[in-house]
């Protein structure tokens, strides 16, 4: 690409993922400005082609576009103690939480900033390809303008104008991950007592947690209508099932804290008369505070 119609672009913060997204952006082309705490991180892409500015200001009047990727909401906003950054649209990639993200759009319009929140998902080394997927949220029309910049990254997925909507699909992300992973765990750990390896149960696995992916738009339609008609099976027959999980489990000797905690929410449900309805009317019980 000519340097000459690439939009510039401003990279605040260097660490592993701030030096990806820099270099990104000069591998597509764009004339990138960067700012770290510690020059000293700058100096490899300073090599490629970067420049670096002196002050958070400096860096900040080089473009229409920021990127900050720093350690914490509250380091972000002690990045602009001196200077708002107001002719610039900031989009924000440090990790936080929904409110941390709202709370700093709210800041951002008081000080008459162009503001968006995102979250990458992705690990360093593929930032630049179309796996890395970067979560925006905020105003549609600021997507819009710096989108084809922002797609040297990988992936762009807008996800609406609530600037809390990248922290908390990120975390709902986490959440899915860790469930798939759990899940696999517990039946890896029950097959070794027979001593069948992870490597031979894996496929198996594979097969059961992408068919049960192709259940999740059915059921989120059952979730939005709020009706849970048991197509499929009614929740108490699942609680059968659970039960003899856990009694399996508890014979071979492995842990079965997770199938326990799960039939207990089922239970609870059951308990306040879902136990005809369809799994999902456990949404019930995901969307209370625990006590």
């Amino acid at each position: 690409m000519d340097n000459t119609t690439a939009t510039p672009v401003t990279v605040l913060g260097l660490g592993l993922m701030g030096r990806a997204l820099a270099g990104a952006f000069l591998d597509a082309g764009h004339p990138v400005t960067v700012w770290n705490r510690t020059s000293a991180k700058t100096e490899q892409l300073v090599a490629r082609g970067a420049h670096r500015a002196a002050t958070v200001g400096e860096a900040v009047a080089a473009g229409p576009l920021t990127i900050v990727c720093v350690t914490d909401y509250r380091a972000v906003r002690a990045l602009f103690d001196d200077v708002a950054p107001t002719g610039t649209t900031l989009l924000n990639l440090t990790s936080g939480d929904s409110a941390q993200a709202r709370d700093t759009a709210r800041w951002a319009a008081q000080h008459g900033v162009r503001y968006l929140d995102g979250a990458i998902m992705a690990i360093p080394s593929t930032i630049g390809t179309a796996e890395a997927v970067i979560l925006v949220s905020g105003a549609a029309e600021d997507v819009t303008t710096h989108r084809s910049t922002l797609e040297a990254l990988g992936t762009v997925s807008h996800l609406g104008a609530d600037h809390g909507l990248a922290s908390l699909y990120d975390v709902a992300g986490l959440a899915m991950m860790w469930s798939v992973l759990n899940a696999w765990l517990q039946g890896t750990a029950m097959l070794r007592t027979a001593g069948v390896d992870a490597a031979t149960y894996a496929p198996f696995a594979q097969q059961i947690a992408t068919g049960v992916a192709t259940w999740l738009p059915g059921y989120a339609a059952q979730i939005d209508r709020g009706a849970y008609p048991a197509e499929v099976a009614a929740l108490e027959t699942d609680v059968r099932s659970m039960a003899h999980l856990i009694e399996e489990c508890q014979a071979l000797g492995v842990n079965a804290e997770l199938p326990v905690l799960i039939k207990a929410m089922a239970d609870r449900a059951i308990a306040a008369g879902h136990g005809g309805e369809q799994y999902p009317v456990l949404i019930e019980e995901f969307g209370k505070p625990h006590h």
